[in-house]
């Protein structure tokens, strides 16, 4: 948003979004001569802090409703002789081309000030400068941290995971996976130019932060939560770790244990002739889900997207909110503005992601706005689950509808969600067409057993992680062996 935009639409846009940030006010009737100026001060340095060009003060807007409620505050008035507009730009340090605009809409009026981010130095109001902690006005000598977190992005600019080096103990890093991922992908990735094209390297030489997400170890876990219940509360079943490694692996394992758990129901309501087969949950929602928490999560400090699964539902957490561009309503209708531009790249060169801007739309129409919620440092998808008569996950003993009582109950949720996958998925049948035929090929294993080319794969590769069959030779012209039954 620029300053040149038809007011109404800057201020219905500002609306839409749900929180005041670090670079947005809103007043309804409140006027301090001075403290507008600290405001403008904080606004301003709390802009650049967000890395955004403009920030904004907005009045006639009610700051917990986000409401146009109208106002009759007044910046053409004098103030000691000096009309207040010179009054604001004299005493704010260094000069400040704010701008003020006023409209109305449905007959109340709106007051716009535009304020320009800080450049090169901390915006002053009277020799004092101030920041947004949260919503509060503060002044910036109480806060030392702030202070040189703002100096550092008036010098070096806003941080990213490209400018931001890794920690000194993760410099030494390798990225055979790296290799193998784009290898397997049919896209040649050159080892004497892969860390300028890829971006893995700070202004100085040093690996910055998406270095340490491609690298082949890294110490940022990732991990599967399962509960027993509907809340974090209940008993906490399992703890998967798909961490600490090439996030595009860890990615890939856990749409995997998504398809995993993701079972088939036999829908035998109102059955005439044929039954339906109902999935637990919309694949292609939990997969574009996961697919935006990986892009858009805020890696900087290192936190990676949670996944919870609870008897009702799924729940993927990433950390950092809407990207810094980028508004509620575009976010909702699929206008994407990536977080992670150059991790955005990545997944796009990989076909990992498309620049349609269908992920969000697609959660949208399978489960409703409701199923995103959007806060200021954080954004939850919750997939729910569309479970056919009895609960094959619920863990209460002697509820109305358990398939065949608690302890048949418990022994689903134990295969299905606890045990490890390769116990889940190893079929004696698999290993058994395997022997008699080694030379036979995934999409035929897919068509006995009677699964998808993909689920056929994943059982593959389990078995292969297991230890119990190998491939011996090329994809091509090779053949399997079997271990160990």
């Amino acid at each position: 948003m620029t300053p040149n935009l038809n007011i109404i639409d800057t201020v219905t846009n500002l609306i839409s979004l749900p929180h005041e940030y670090e670079w947005l006010d809103f007043k309804e009737n409140w006027f301090s001569k001075d403290e507008i100026g600290e405001y403008i001060s904080a606004i301003s340095n709390g802009a650049a802090l967000s890395g955004r060009e403009y920030g904004y003060i907005v009045w006639g807007v009610s700051d917990k409703s986000h409401e146009i409620t109208g106002t009759t505050v007044n910046f053409d008035k004098d103030i000691k002789h000096e009309p207040y507009k010179h009054y604001l730009a004299r005493n704010l340090k260094p000069s400040l081309a704010f701008e003020v605009d006023e409209a109305e809409n449905s007959g109340k009026r709106v007051v716009l000030l535009t304020v320009p981010a800080a450049k090169s130095v901390p915006t002053k109001f009277m020799d004092q400068t101030f920041i947004r902690i949260g919503s509060s006005k503060e002044k910036l000598s109480k806060f030392p941290e702030w202070e040189i977190r703002l100096l550092n992005v008036l010098s070096n600019g806003i941080p990213t995971i490209v400018n931001t080096a890794a920690p000194d103990y993760a410099q030494d890093l390798t990225f055979e996976k790296l290799f193998l991922y784009y290898g397997a992908k049919g896209i040649e990735l050159r080892r004497d130019t892969f860390k300028k094209t890829l971006k893995l390297l700070t202004a100085d030489g040093r690996y910055n932060i998406m270095a340490l997400l491609l690298a082949d170890s890294n110490d940022i876990p990732i991990r599967v939560s399962v509960f027993s219940g509907k809340t974090k509360a209940d008993t906490l079943f399992s703890v998967k770790e798909y961490g600490n490694s090439c996030i595009l692996y860890s990615m890939d394992k856990i749409l995997e244990y998504g398809d995993a758990i993701n079972i088939i129901q036999a829908d035998e309501r109102g059955r005439i002739s044929e039954r339906k087969d109902v999935p637990l949950f919309d694949y292609e929602a939990f997969h574009e889900a996961l697919l935006n928490a990986f892009i858009h999560n805020k890696w900087l400090a290192m936190n990676a997207p949670m996944i919870s699964v609870f008897t009702d539902r799924i729940e993927i957490v990433s950390h950092g909110g809407l990207g810094i561009e980028q508004d509620l309503e575009g976010f909702y209708n699929g206008v994407s503005i990536p977080v992670n531009e150059a991790l955005a790249s990545i997944f796009l060169q990989l076909r990992l992601s498309e620049r349609s801007g269908r992920g969000v739309p697609t959660i949208v129409k399978a489960y409703g706005r409701d199923s995103i919620t959007v806060k200021k440092n954080f954004i939850v998808v919750t997939i729910p689950f569309n479970k056919i008569d009895a609960a094959p996950f619920e863990l209460n003993a002697g509820e109305e509808g358990n398939i065949e009582g608690n302890e048949k109950s418990n022994d689903k949720v134990e295969n299905v969600m606890v045990n490890d996958r390769v116990n889940v998925m190893v079929n004696d049948a698999v290993i058994k067409i395997i022997q008699e035929n080694p030379n036979i090929n995934v999409m035929e294993i897919a068509r006995i057993i009677q699964k998808s080319e993909r689920q056929a794969r994943r059982i593959i590769s389990d078995l292969k992680n297991a230890g119990i069959i190998k491939r011996v030779g090329a994809d091509k012209n090779g053949h399997w062996e079997v271990v160990e039954k």
